[in-house]
């Protein structure tokens, strides 16, 4: 690859605006499978979108590892200008994209943080060496993670049971050991949502959050997990759309000069690149047009713009703000200088992604990666009441997803339905817009939910509807077993309720909601293998 620093200064500024600008793409090959049209470009669209506007990067979402090993290939090999290709992947790669390891949530790893910080640490730090490890092998060399919201807030519906924990020293440790583990491979990582979306009870995805806290508390609370990972080194901060009063009274702080620049750049010294969280999110999408709302981000300090509405149109409206002299040329070129920097800092620059060898995803789900999957979990989970269950006749095994249509964590084989199945149990599968027909069945159930907090959800735990249904469930005794999967917080809704402590009602909760969390999950409550929590007797 020649010197992309001055390969820069020979480009249009048009062009050069273009490496500021991050599209969303499908990790599926072929358009007839994306599934998000509205954000994901047609093959044609967006082959045409890099060839032409030197665009700086791609985040994916979808597909399987080995579908990523090729496109990443196919996207670098339609840009001329090596590309950033990010992904969401705070739960590891196999939480976007399956075959590769998917990690508990961070929560996970705040529980056991609160009984062995050092443990806790330990498995951080091989989240993020695995992560890195295999985001790489597949083509991905920017990890959009860790999180370090402090999630202070039960009610949170968006940011949830990502965060570490609520305790920021304990969210400090956790991310800084996972941004250590990823630098043992060429990657960015990313913390976010800067200043602080742990306090929230809206999902920015939807509407602004305001955040009305005085400056004193956001420097003992939101502000210490990013100080400390800037100190570790993070090669880039996702700002967050919300409302600081105390900073800004105007602008959210994707938009805010007084923040970004103020706040991050000058008071805390960050001299890594400065990414929007996306920009098609209802929480800067609905305070201006979405051309005005990529110049004021450039405006604020942002170096990337991740998801603007329509790329061509982005670029025209930063360019005509440094034609007219609202933007300086200055300004484009430092975000230029930072990004150049931040690609030679991965493999990018220098790699050939010219027949990719096969063997590169013998790197996903290696069996350390497994292991540390296995011991999080078994580490994590909680368990009460009579146990194991009992098995009686007529019996029904229901399972309540948040929605059928997108629920990539079971089929036919999984353990919450194969494992129950085995034992006699008839399978009933609703999520909440069919949640009500439950109560027409009276046969003994074990009662198996998988809820979380999760962006666009709009709700931290259980809906009203759901909550009355699973009273009745209760109260008529129909309940005879209870596997949570996902939020503590819903776990601790149904421990409230005096059914499942008077009638020692055996329960089972588990942070995670893959595989590996059913089949441990499924086992502890029936009692059919006996699981071990000693991580220190392992590679720990």
């Amino acid at each position: 690859m020649t010197n992309l620093s001055s390969h820069w200064t020979n480009e249009t500024l048009k062009q050069q605006i273009g490496q500021m600008i991050v599209v969303r793409a499908s990790g599926h090959l072929f358009d007839q499978q994306i599934r998000y049209p509205t954000w994901e470009a047609p093959n044609a669209q967006l082959h045409h979108w890099l060839q032409t506007l030197n665009l700086g990067g791609v985040i994916l979402l979808g597909g399987t590892g080995a579908e990523l090993s090729l496109r990443t290939q196919q996207l670098q090999q339609w840009s001329k200008t090596p590309l950033l290709i990010a992904a969401d992947i705070e739960e590891g790669v196999g939480q976007r994209f399956s075959g590769a390891t998917w990690f508990p949530p961070p929560m996970a790893l705040g529980s056991i943080a609160k009984r062995d910080l050092g443990q806790a640490i330990r498995c951080a730090t091989q989240m993020g060496v695995t992560t890195a490890q295999e985001a790489l092998s597949i083509g991905i060399n920017w990890i959009l993670a860790p999180i370090v919201d402090v999630n202070n807030n039960s009610e949170n519906p968006v940011i949830n049971i990502r965060s570490f924990s609520n305790d920021p020293e304990i969210v400090s440790h956790l991310a800084t050991a996972f941004i250590d583990g990823a630098k043992t491979y060429k990657v960015l990582t990313t913390v976010k949502h800067f200043p602080g979306h742990g306090d929230t009870s809206t999902d920015s995805h939807l509407d602004l959050p305001i955040i009305p806290h005085k400056m004193s508390r956001l420097a003992e609370v939101e502000l210490v997990p990013f100080k400390k990972a800037i100190e570790a080194g993070i090669d880039s901060v996702m700002t967050a759309h919300l409302l600081i009063k105390a900073w800004d009274e105007q602008k959210p702080a994707t938009l805010s000069k007084k923040i970004l620049t103020g706040q991050l750049r000058e008071k805390l010294g960050f001299e890594g690149l400065i990414v929007t969280d996306a920009l098609v999110m209802g929480g800067v999408a609905n305070y201006a047009s979405s051309e005005e709302v990529a110049v004021m981000a450039v405006e604020a300090g942002a170096d990337i713009l991740l998801m603007p509405n329509n790329p061509e149109k982005t670029i025209e409206a930063i360019y005509q703000a440094v034609e007219s002299g609202r933007i300086t040329s200055e300004r484009i070129e430092a975000s230029l200088a930072r990004i150049w920097h931040a690609k030679q800092k991965t493999s990018t620059t220098f790699y050939s992604f010219d027949n990719q060898p096969l063997s590169s995803l013998n790197q996903l789900s290696q069996p350390r990666a497994k292991q540390t999957v296995t011991h999080v979990l078994q580490y994590s989970g909680e368990k009460g009441g009579n146990l194991p269950l009992k098995s009686k006749y007529r019996r029904r095994n229901l399972i309540v997803v948040d929605d059928l249509l997108n629920c990539n964590f079971l089929d036919r084989q999984t353990p919450a339905v194969i494992i129950p199945e085995r034992l006699g149990y008839n399978l009933q599968l609703v999520d909440e817009n069919t949640l009500n027909f439950v109560l027409e069945d009276n046969r003994k159930t074990l009662l198996q939910v998988f809820v979380r907090g999760n962006p666009f959800r709009g709700n931290a735990g259980l809906t009203d509807r759901a909550q009355k249904t699973y009273k009745k469930l209760l109260k008529y005794k129909i309940v005879k077993g209870l596997i949570v999967y996902g939020s503590p917080y819903v776990k601790d809704w149904f421990l409230s309720e005096t059914k499942v402590v008077k009638e020692n009602l055996p329960w089972v909760f588990s942070y995670g909601q893959m595989t590996e969390a059913q089949n441990i999950s499924c086992n502890t409550l029936f009692g059919l293998s006996e699981i071990s929590c000693n991580l220190k007797d392992t590679f720990l």
